[in-house]
């Protein structure tokens, strides 16, 4: 597939057969399920979309029963920004139902299968993104990433995907999961391409409440693979990974250490405090976000290609049953005589979560950690949700700590499956993140198979 950089010296021609190209390559790999539908909105290049994100004319539905029927009345931010790049919005992608999952099982579309393993998942929840770029279906993509949902599927499908840091892309037109930890970011063949859609979309919004109002430049058109970096490794947090990940974290620090960057070591806090403070955050703030859905709707409703009349349906109806587990839980961390014993402990885990990374960011430039405890696994082997939950314990802290965050393929497992890891920086630190991420992938490219 082309990538994103060569699509931006392509004619209006050239990008009018290549989105023809692309319709019937999906077309022909249909039973990935990476896309809903197959859209286009102006001339420029296509950009797949996840099904959250806004687009005026689209049935967006966030991968729910609750939603079908609504369309959109308004652009999101990062689309007004893509058609201003001569960017087109192609078609919106597969997901987890408003973003909760890992696997992208529990969309009411069905489940999307890994372009490389149709056995395997693609993760979640923007799985269908990762899926679409991996089989070559997208140019490049826009996920969501809440607590891992960028970076864990681009591991599973060997792309690139980046998160952020919060606030510095615009949430307006974004269907929320967790307000608070909520970032759209970039799911491209490689680092520069990411940092070529990451420039477009980022920047103030005075429609999003929690924009950042600064102006830091743009970091695509000043990435630097020769800056050498210091990069703090975790290795307390490798031993509880698979063989294939430990093995491919130590290949990649002698990678790094090749290129000229200073290793050291560091330490964070046990990952199963990361785990309780995001899972009572995120399902508090689903709570309260997907209350407003109450699964009554009046006037007429799109429903294929004929219009039905009023639509009634309850929330257990209209929600799946992972969503619905999460709301329950959220409304009991929320509850009188449990808010105190579970909410606000959790937000002091937070904060003591973004200090720990303060504190090691005044030494470092970067951190090396894994994205997932294992490749991407079986469609199955993780049916008890907990499990599920547990298989975030090396993403979650970075929105929890609202960092930037870049997922990068850097091995190949012994099942055939890619090994991704990722890269952590400071708030607002995009151009050293990338500047990394460059060197990495240059220095493996001759180093790892």
């Amino acid at each position: 597939m082309i990538t994103l950089k060569e699509a931006l010296k392509l004619s209006k021609e050239e990008l009018s057969s290549l989105k023809e190209e692309l319709k019937a390559k999906i077309a022909a790999n249909s039973e990935l399920n990476a896309y809903i539908d197959v859209l286009n909105v102006g001339e420029g290049i296509p950009i797949a979309i996840k099904d959250n994100i806004q687009v005026t004319g689209w049935s967006v539905t966030s991968g729910s029963n609750i939603l079908k029927g609504y369309i959109a009345p308004y652009n999101a931010t990062v689309i007004e920004k893509l058609l201003a790049a001569n960017m087109s919005p192609f078609g919106r992608t597969n997901m987890d139902e408003f973003a909760m999952g890992s696997t992208t099982e529990s969309s009411c579309y069905g489940k999307t299968f890994n372009p490389l393993n149709h056995n395997c998942v693609p993760g979640g929840s923007s799985g269908g993104s990762a899926a679409a770029v991996a089989a070559g279906l997208a140019v490049a993509a826009l996920g969501s990433d809440t607590g891992g949902s960028i970076r864990q599927p681009a591991a599973f499908c060997g792309i690139v995907g980046m998160k952020p840091t919060y606030g510095r892309v615009s949430r307006y037109g974004l269907g929320a999961y967790a307000s608070s930890l909520d970032q759209i970011g970039p799911m491209t063949q490689n680092v520069e391409d990411a940092a070529i859609l990451y420039d477009i979309i980022q920047g103030y919004d005075p429609k999003d409440s929690t924009s950042a109002d600064r102006n830091d430049g743009t970091v695509s058109d000043k990435l630097d693979s020769n800056v050498k970096l210091k990069i703090a490794i975790v290795p307390e947090y490798v031993k509880d990974a698979s063989e294939d990940i430990r093995n491919a974290y130590a290949k990649v620090v002698e990678a790094l250490k090749n290129a000229g960057h200073t290793i050291v070591e560091k330490s964070l806090m046990d990952p199963k405090y990361d785990i309780s403070a995001y899972y009572i955050t995120a399902t508090a703030e689903a709570t309260t976000n997907l209350a407003r859905y109450d699964g009554i709707r009046y006037g007429n409703r799109v429903e294929g290609d004929n219009l039905k009349d009023t639509f009634l349906q309850t929330r257990s109806q209209g929600f799946g049953a992972e969503v619905q587990r999460r709301i329950m839980l959220g409304n009991f961390v929320l509850s009188s005589g449990y808010y105190d014993a579970y909410y606000v402990k959790a937000q002091k885990v937070r904060s003591l979560i973004q200090e720990e990374y303060n504190k090691i960011f005044e030494e470092v430039d970067l951190i090396l950690t894994p994205v997932a405890p294992r490749t991407a696994y079986e469609f199955g082997a993780l049916s008890d949700p907990l499990e599920m939950y547990l298989s975030d314990i090396y993403t979650i802290s970075v929105n929890l700590a609202g960092l930037p965050a870049i997922s990068i393929p850097v091995d190949t497992a012994t099942n055939g499956m890619p090994v991704g890891l990722q890269l952590i920086a400071a708030p607002y630190a995009e151009q050293i993140l990338f500047n990394g991420a460059l060197s990495l992938e240059t220095q493996l490219k001759g180093q790892l198979s």
